[in-house]
């Protein structure tokens, strides 16, 4: 048993926030920010709500699809930024869309949404599922420092989701996944709260970077990733025709596709424009492939999501649409 992807679906806020909109508050300039990132702009909730953008990626999926929200059986929902703390996320995408199947949140930071298509996967496989919304939503906004110049150029916030159900082919064709334990080198410390019987010396719950550590782990991470799916399915690195990895860092991806050697066409590109959307970036960029028409039946993808943990999630589809 297999899963097919029968839509996808995007969304991201009205606002977009340039290189020089953060000049006139950083010591910071586009030339500076677009040459060491590939970012020129990204979008950035203020009227919005990360409820409102998963929602709308959800039903712009599920339009594609010609899939009813009454007849999902599960809803999986990838974020480390939601609107809650409880409930999920999953179950404010539910009752939006009036939905009434379980529903739930993974966290896997940036490699979230390829762990949450093995999840419903699961789900599939056991017979508790047929039809599943896959959703990553994240606002990244919401957990910058706005003072640190390092880190919060490189973020921006959205959501991307698609719809699978039960299939009788072999998607996927490979699945890989691995953690590199490693806390320190991206990190967002949790609330600190209000109880009296703690010390309230407690770190901000803003994003820290070790940029040169993530930088080495990101190009290794992909490299390592597409070698391994292209080995388990028995095919080339060479015969894999799109390849779209979590959108970190220009620099990351041009180092990975000069290590592996493949056409630099073939890699899905969205962050000029919507920068690090963590989890969000890889459904929103295989929506853009797929909107764009660039992606054939029986064409093969390989998908690749790194981020904090230091975790990697991977997978390779031949595309079924």
């Amino acid at each position: 048993m297999s899963f097919r992807i029968l839509g996808t679906g995007s969304a991201l806020p009205e606002r977009v926030v340039t290189n020089d909109d953060l000049s006139d508050f950083l010591d910071t300039s586009d030339e500076w920010i677009f040459t060491r990132t590939g970012i020129k702009e990204r979008r950035i909730c203020t009227e919005e709500t990360l409820d409102d953008l998963a929602m709308e990626a959800s039903r712009r999926a599920l339009d594609m699809a010609g899939v009813a929200a009454g007849d999902l059986d599960l809803i999986v929902c990838s974020t480390t930024t939601g609107d809650h703390l409880v409930p999920a996320e999953a179950c404010a995408i539910a009752e939006g869309l009036g939905a009434s199947c379980a529903a739930f949140d993974v966290s896997g930071a940036c490699a979230g949404f390829v762990l949450a298509l093995d999840v419903a996967d699961g789900f599939m496989v056991r017979g508790r599922a047929s039809r599943v919304l896959v959703v990553a939503a994240e606002q990244m906004s919401r957990v910058l420092d706005w003072e640190d110049r390092a880190t919060c150029v490189l973020f921006g916030d959205g959501a991307g989701a698609a719809v699978i159900s039960v299939d009788e082919g072999q998607n996927p064709l490979a699945m890989s996944f691995s953690t590199t334990p490693d806390v320190a080198s991206l990190n967002v410390p949790g609330i600190s709260g209000t109880c009296p019987f703690r010390p309230a010396n407690h770190a901000a719950s803003t994003l820290s970077m070790d940029g040169r550590r993530v930088f080495r782990f990101g190009v290794g991470a992909i490299c390592d990733a597409v070698k391994s799916l292209a080995g388990q399915a028995g095919v080339a690195v060479s015969h894999i025709d799109h390849f779209v990895f979590h959108q970190a860092n220009e620099r990351i991806l041009s180092a990975a596709v000069k290590l592996l050697g493949v056409d630099d066409a073939r890699v899905v590109r969205t962050l000029r424009s919507t920068g690090n959307i963590s989890s969000a970036c890889i459904p929103l960029a295989l929506d853009s492939l797929v909107r764009s028409g660039e992606l054939e039946r029986g064409e093969l993808v390989a998908v690749v999501g790194f981020g904090a943990g230091l975790d990697t999630g991977a997978c390779l589809l031949r595309w079924e649409q």
